[in-house]
């Protein structure tokens, strides 16, 4: 089982119980705006975009923290989802009220590398430098980013973009947050 990558078996014997692996959930990381700059056209987005993940029963990740972070979290968890918050703190107490999981880092802006890396797609609602950070780290490894258009910030800035010359993953635009969650779901299926 070790050492396959991505391929997990269906059955591990383990002393002659057979133990049942589910296949692991698409784990979409939703990232922008932060509390103290997070207009509402950008909140009530990312609150459907986690709303949408949960339905398809998707894992939500987020930086765990307020603005974009915990509307989306807040929607998985209204639509029934499992939301990881990876905060950049040391105190999980730091994460919204809406993770059930929160990784505490402890690492500041380095754990935007954690949050990318840990993202099978990407949805941007508005964002900062802190989103230009996990959209690089996201870049770096092909990991597919969808932009959501009209939500300001690094989402508008970036859409239907490259963010340099090699052209490793396009930043994709998707008009609503159901069209960029859709898009995230089948890019995720095409890479399997």
């Amino acid at each position: 089982m070790c050492g396959e990558g991505s391929k997990r078996s269906q059955y591990s014997s383990s002393r002659n119980r057979q133990v049942i692996l589910m296949p692991r959930r698409a784990q979409i990381l939703v990232i922008g705006f932060g509390k103290d700059h997070c207009p509402e056209v950008a909140y009530q987005a990312a609150y459907q975009v986690g709303l949408e993940v949960a339905r398809r029963d998707g894992l939500l990740i987020s930086g765990g923290l307020g603005g974009v972070m915990e509307a989306a979290s807040r929607g998985a968890k209204d639509g029934g989802g499992f939301v990881v918050g990876i905060v950049p703190q040391d105190d999980k107490g730091a994460a919204n009220e809406f993770c059930d999981a929160v990784i505490a880092t402890g690492m500041g802006f380095a754990r935007d590398f954690v949050t990318a890396y840990s993202a099978d797609a990407i949805v941007i609602v508005g964002g900062g430098a802190g989103t230009m950070i996990e959209v690089a780290a996201a870049y770096q490894k092909g990991i597919p980013i969808i932009a959501i258009k009209g939500t300001g910030g690094m989402a508008d800035r970036l859409v239907d973009t490259y963010i340099d010359d090699r052209k490793v993953e396009p930043i994709l635009g998707e008009n609503t947050p159901q069209k960029a969650v859709e898009r995230a779901f089948a890019l995720i299926k095409s890479n399997t």
